[in-house]
């Protein structure tokens, strides 16, 4: 076999089989194929795609080089979520507590941020004394004992996909769905969790633009998964505007805290409500969906799933000892409207670079993150303004931001026409 060959193969639109998948990875993790011959196949896979036997047998190839973790002394059936990423996105913060206090067992490997969208790693260790850093026994022990357990993903898991993920990255093959489908799946199928939810963005804060794509790559997913015999649900959500109202690290675990104490904005209530309702009705805790979503909401009233995420931060050595000052910085500016009417957009990408900016996210991965700045919104699409009154807040501690600070007021959109607000909820696939 030899690697010209299923790069014209692939280049002239035939699928490649199982073992000559399983030998190019082997090889390429191996150094055996160089880096130009794996930069030509990834090209013509972007081009003419893979079938679906096609992207189920690279992600096994990528699964199988490396370690996949054994959860089987878990005791009951252990579910996971993964988000394709967006701004503001800090749903794990909220529905991890959530299903975990309704009783499922919630094994957790999650990731950092990187440009514009954040990182639920970011977010937990914002928080003093947290750590994700979590050996794979203790991180076992802590989902048995408290319900659930939220770490960083080792190195020794789907290390074909780490040298994939870099070699896209420099290539312009990142967009290639059949391939964002086999990073995103390899992954989650290594956690060895049994139920899998995926949360698939759509819209300027998200890598996916249009629904056309979103159902696609949810597709995809979700038939790889159940290739592996998992359950496998995609969610195809709103990313058009960042989640919630607030986006950056300590205000987004505020935001969440709020959320489970019953406090949270609609949308993103609304999301966890539903998403964790299939979370719990899959993990065999409620025999229908109807009442997994009456006890989602009953332990989000009762206080438990508020009590469960204290439980969490305990657990892995994090302390919050008072919510009102657990955010400082050196000044919070005011953007303001110039007009009245509506607002018919907020520019999720903007409003993410804004974050970042600010040093809320980082560019490269060496860089530092600033866990007390970010964005809070005053304002969501389809809410009245009037002119003068208060779009987005800044949390600041950097010198000479008057360019972010017109950044921030362009993502915001105002017409004199009355503005549909959108669900939050476009599609469920499985």
């Amino acid at each position: 076999m030899r690697m010209v060959d299923l790069i014209e193969k692939k280049r002239d639109g035939f699928p490649l089989s199982k073992e000559e998948i399983i030998f190019i990875i082997e090889n390429y993790v191996n150094k055996i194929i160089p880096d130009y011959q794996m930069s030509s196949l990834l090209m013509a896979i972007y081009f003419k795609g893979m079938t679906t036997e096609e992207s189920s047998a690279f992600t096994e190839a990528i699964l199988n080089s490396g370690e996949i973790i054994d959860l089987s002394v878990i005791k009951g059936i252990k579910v996971d979520k993964h988000s394709t990423g967006g701004v503001g996105d800090k749903t794990t913060l909220v529905l991890g507590p959530l299903v975990a206090s309704c009783g499922a067992k919630v094994a957790k490997l999650s990731g950092r941020g990187l440009g514009h969208t954040g990182g639920t790693l970011d977010k937990l260790e914002s928080i003093d004394g947290l750590s994700v850093n979590i050996e794979i026994e203790d991180f076992i022990n802590q989902v048995n004992e408290i319900g659930i357990a939220v770490a960083g993903q080792t190195a020794k898991i789907t290390p074909a996909d780490k040298l994939l993920y870099a070699l896209r990255d420099v290539t312009a093959t990142v967009p290639s769905i059949p391939l964002i489908a086999s990073s995103i799946m390899s992954k989650k199928l290594a956690s060895g969790s049994d139920v899998i939810v995926l949360d698939v963005k759509i819209g300027e804060g998200a890598f996916m633009k249009t629904i056309e794509d979103a159902r696609e790559l949810s597709h995809i997913m979700v038939n790889i998964g159940k290739s592996f015999g998992k359950k496998v649900v995609a969610f195809i959500t709103d990313m058009s505007q960042p989640l919630g109202f607030t986006v950056g690290n300590r205000l987004e675990v505020k935001e969440a805290i709020e959320t489970l104490q019953g406090n949270g904005p609609a949308d993103l209530t609304e999301l966890c409500i539903q998403i964790g309702s299939y979370m719990v009705h899959s993990g065999g805790i409620t025999e229908t969906l109807v009442d997994a979503t009456k006890l989602i909401i009953e332990k989000l009233n009762n206080g438990e799933a508020y009590k469960k995420q204290m439980e969490l931060i305990e657990a892995q050595g994090g302390k919050i000892d008072n919510i009102d000052t657990f955010i400082n910085v050196k000044e919070i500016i005011e953007v303001k409207s110039t007009e009245t009417g509506y607002i018919k957009n907020i520019d999720a990408l903007a409003i993410g670079i804004g974050a970042m900016k600010l040093g809320a996210g980082r560019e490269t991965k060496e860089d530092p993150i600033d866990p007390d700045v970010g964005i809070i919104l005053n304002k969501k699409v389809g809410d009245t303004v009037e002119k003068g009154e208060v779009l987005a807040l800044l949390y600041n501690n950097k010198d000479n931001i008057e360019e972010i600070i017109q950044e921030v007021f362009a993502a915001f959109k105002i017409t004199k026409e009355v503005v549909e607000r959108l669900p939050i909820i476009f599609e469920i696939i499985t």
